[in-house]
């Protein structure tokens, strides 16, 4: 049975012989029914704050649940973006690896070019050399020639024309 403030002020007790002092008892009533009503309101508060803090921790947990949705969602698209950027090194070294070779390539081709073309070089510069000594030896034949009529008399057969290019 629940008792209220107003159930404790009007309870009247039976009155014997040799019994309690009423205003005793009045008093004792009177000040039971302050503290039971006390305690009703206190309890009330209490309640209030507590239905509060329910709502709050609801709250809260409804929080946790959408921050654990954000976290993983966050490390979902972290893990995404880490993948990416690793597929995104990759193709990049591919495609560096791939310059690389080309270039590579391109430079043995060049080399092969320069070889080639250094050979076609020496070729003829041995040619201009041989072309040069065969010059030089018919003009040592001529000079030989020349040096040769002068200590003979006038042949006829002596090219004057000739020779006297070279005597200038």
């Amino acid at each position: 049975m629940k008792l209220t403030p107003l159930d404790i002020q009007h309870m009247v007790f039976k009155v014997r012989l040799r019994g309690y002092d009423r205003q005793d008892v009045n008093r004792f009533r009177e000040d039971l029914a302050q503290a039971v009503e006390e305690l009703i309101r206190e309890n009330a508060i209490l309640r209030e704050k507590l239905v509060s803090a329910e709502g709050q921790l609801a709250e809260l947990k409804r929080k946790e649940a959408t921050l654990t949705q954000t976290l993983v969602s966050a490390q979902g698209i972290a893990d995404n973006l880490k993948q990416s950027a690793q597929r995104e090194a990759e193709l990049i070294m591919k495609e560096a690896e791939l310059k690389a070779a080309e270039l590579i390539r391109e430079a043995r081709q060049e080399l092969t070019d320069a070889q080639h073309d250094l050979s076609e070089l020496r070729k003829q510069r041995l040619l201009a050399i041989e072309r040069l000594r065969s010059t030089l030896r018919s003009f040592e034949r001529m000079l030989e020639i020349e040096e040769g009529d002068e200590h003979q008399p006038d042949s006829p057969d002596r090219p004057e024309k000739f020779t006297e290019g070279f005597r200038r």
